[in-house]
């Protein structure tokens, strides 16, 4: 007779072949839960962090959760969070910007009162321990295919000698056709200029003066008052100016060569601010003489300003218009002209050159501005720096100049192709400009090809590098949670712990005073994998704690009472314990920091003598060295391990007066 097994153990065969099958379906999460809570466990050992470091996220309340932009650590400790209305057009329309103040000591938070919108601006630390904010939104841009009025720049001209003319926002013009347009913002336009000349006549006599008027121009962004075809142009015309009478009517109007419906560009704005670290507020100063929008602002050696490139007040890239801005009297001057892409890396380097090395952020032709170089301002002589490997991906790459900055050697970390490609390089050079004729040296290669990678100095001479993405804004979740040092004497990269958050387009990062980086931002352009989903901002704060402050902490060097301010060349001495452990000294400027380009920050090596209870650091007499302003100086130990910073502000000598001449004739040297 056949066998048969009973009801129960059927039932029973049934269960424990579901129950298995029910394992082997889960086994792939059982195997990941298993694998995470290892993970979660091995990350939190002493060793691991002696080796690692270690990531913490900050609990941030939701009111102060904002599209975080742009950074700075000032010197009060305190970390400025700049949003403006944070890349939504929203915001913007209501007129919402935003600002926060972090102090990472006791993680406390404060909203800072936003007159403007200073989404994608520029920033920069002044002689005082002020930051400059300049630039920003005047309009968000408009796709192709969503361009329903005609548009684009117009010239608008004034012809009388006598007076300034400012047109409000909404100022029509009038085409000969008919067609109206409105102006989209305000527009001042300065009074006409007049010239003398002079003719000479027959055997060299001087004829009457003649005065020539010569028509003042501003520009303006305008659009068609209608929907439809009826406001594209594509030949030059004059428009005149709706509801202007008189004189008024023939001197003032407008000339445009073409307004159409193709993709409208971000336009940037000419507004001007300081931010008072002690105040705690926004101080306006005069505006820029070119609206900028992703701009780069550079302190130069003698406490000036240079503000260059950026989107200007039509959507066009700053066709090489440059300004200085001068702390000491608020207002800006005109630069040297030279064409960049927005954003670009502009390092200040022994006596007084820019150095660019190629990196930049977004805007601007594949083919234009993009090469690596020195730039005299003096003489405004551009010289190429050649040797660079993938130079046609240096878009969202990241520059640093390396510690000290006495060794003069700028790298470039990875980066993408140009606009939206999918292009990400592994590539990182190192360019030493003590050369008589520098060209960048390939070094060694990040992991992974990376865009928008934030490279952070450290006290130690390493640098830290984390996040970035291998795809355009982290498309197709190419976000990279990895984190390395940098180490320039032996030429390697090594391992740090993973971040827990991702970071690639509009990400920051940034050194605090105890030693420790700070992350912030994020803006992924999907949520998913297939790219079927929008991305949302990351509001999460997460820092790191590099290996070092894991050590004995009682083995930490500590530096105690001292000066607040030093001259160039000059010294400073602190009480110190057990300075026997002490061996260097480095003067590291504070951070400014957006879109992967922060041209802020350097650590300078000091002299360094020690008594039995005092250390004494002398700050190099070179101004293009150390441009003045407030830095952290921080001591190390023979590892490396760093003291937390004292704030020392370094500024120039008082001038010496004149000396007395002597009377009477002087003989001949």
């Amino acid at each position: 007779m056949a066998y048969r097994p009973s009801k129960s153990f059927k039932k029973t065969a049934l269960g424990s072949g579901a129950a298995l099958l029910l394992a082997a379906l889960n086994a792939p999460a059982a195997l990941t839960f298993a694998e995470d809570t290892y993970h979660s466990y091995k990350i939190r050992q002493s060793s691991y962090r002696i080796q690692y470091g270690s990531w913490g996220l900050v609990d941030l309340p939701e009111q102060y959760r904002i599209n975080a932009m742009h950074a700075a650590l000032l010197h009060t400790g305190k970390v400025l969070l700049i949003a403006g209305s944070g890349n939504n057009q929203k915001n913007f329309d209501k007129g919402t910007f935003d600002t926060i103040l972090w102090d990472p000591r006791d993680n406390t938070f404060k909203k800072i009162p936003t007159p403007e919108d200073f989404f994608c601006s520029g920033h920069t630390q002044l002689p005082d321990g002020r930051l400059l904010v300049a630039g920003g939104t005047a309009r968000y841009e408009v796709l192709d295919g969503k361009v329903t009025r005609a548009g684009g720049g117009m010239r608008v001209k004034n012809e009388s000698p006598d007076k300034a003319v400012t047109l409000r926002k909404g100022t029509r013009f009038r085409s000969p056709s008919g067609v109206e347009y409105q102006a989209k913002f305000d527009v001042t336009v300065p009074r006409a200029k007049r010239e003398f000349e002079v003719t000479y006549g027959r055997g060299g006599r001087m004829t009457p003066w003649k005065t020539k008027v010569v028509a003042a121009e501003a520009r303006v962004f305008v659009e068609a008052v209608r929907a439809g075809a009826q406001g594209l142009t594509t030949e030059a015309a004059q428009y005149e100016v709706v509801g202007l009478k008189g004189k008024d009517a023939d001197n003032v109007y407008g000339l445009a060569e073409r307004l159409s419906v193709d993709k409208q560009d971000f336009q940037g704005i000419k507004s001007a601010y300081e931010f008072d670290p002690l105040a705690e507020r926004y101080v306006p100063v005069d505006p820029m003489r070119d609206a900028r929008w992703y701009p780069t602002l550079v302190t130069l050696e003698d406490g000036r300003v240079l503000a260059v490139s950026g989107l200007n007040d039509v959507g066009d890239v700053v066709p090489g218009d440059n300004e200085y801005y001068d702390p000491r009297t608020k207002k800006w001057t005109k630069g040297p002209f030279h064409y960049f892409p927005t954003y670009p890396a502009l390092f200040l380097t022994r006596g007084g050159k820019l150095l660019y090395t190629g990196s930049n952020a977004g805007y601007g032709p594949k083919d234009k501005g993009r090469e690596p170089g020195v730039w005299d301002l003096r003489t405004n002589r551009f010289t190429k720096v050649e040797g660079l490997e993938d130079p046609d991906q240096l878009e969202t790459s990241s520059s640093v100049l390396l510690p000290p900055a006495q060794d003069q050697k700028v790298m470039v970390l990875g980066g993408g192709g140009v606009g939206e490609s999918r292009l990400a390089t592994r590539r990182t050079a190192v360019v030493d400009l003590k050369e008589e004729n520098p060209v960048f040296r390939t070094t060694a290669r990040l992991p992974q090809g990376t865009r928008y990678l934030s490279s952070v100095l450290l006290p130690d001479d390493s640098v830290f590098t984390t996040g970035g993405s291998t795809d355009y804004r982290g498309r197709s979740a190419s976000d990279i949670h990895k984190a390395q040092f940098y180490y320039a004497r032996t030429d390697t990269f090594v391992a740090a712990a993973d971040p827990t958050v991702g970071r690639n387009y509009h990400s920051e990062a940034l050194l605090l005073p105890d030693g420790r980086v700070a992350t912030f931002g994020s803006d992924p352009l999907f949520a998913d994998k297939d790219n079927t989903k929008l991305g949302k901002f990351e509001h999460r704060l997460e820092v790191y704690t590099p290996p070092y402050l894991y050590r004995d902490p009682a083995r930490r060097p500590v530096l105690g009472a001292g000066p607040q301010e030093v001259e160039w060349g000059g010294r400073a001495t602190f009480k110190a314990a057990d300075t026997g452990r002490v061996r260097r000294a480095r003067l590291m400027r504070p951070s400014a920091v957006t879109h992967s380009t922060d041209v802020e920050q350097r650590s300078v090596e000091l002299g360094l003598t020690k008594t039995a209870g005092s250390v004494t650091v002398e700050v190099p007499g070179d101004p293009t060295l150390v441009p003045p302003g407030w830095y952290m100086l921080f001591v190390t130990d023979a590892d490396g391990t760093p003291s937390e910073a004292k704030w020392l502000r370094v500024k120039a000598p008082p001038a010496r007066p004149a000396e007395p001449q002597p009377e009477g004739p002087q003989p001949e040297s």
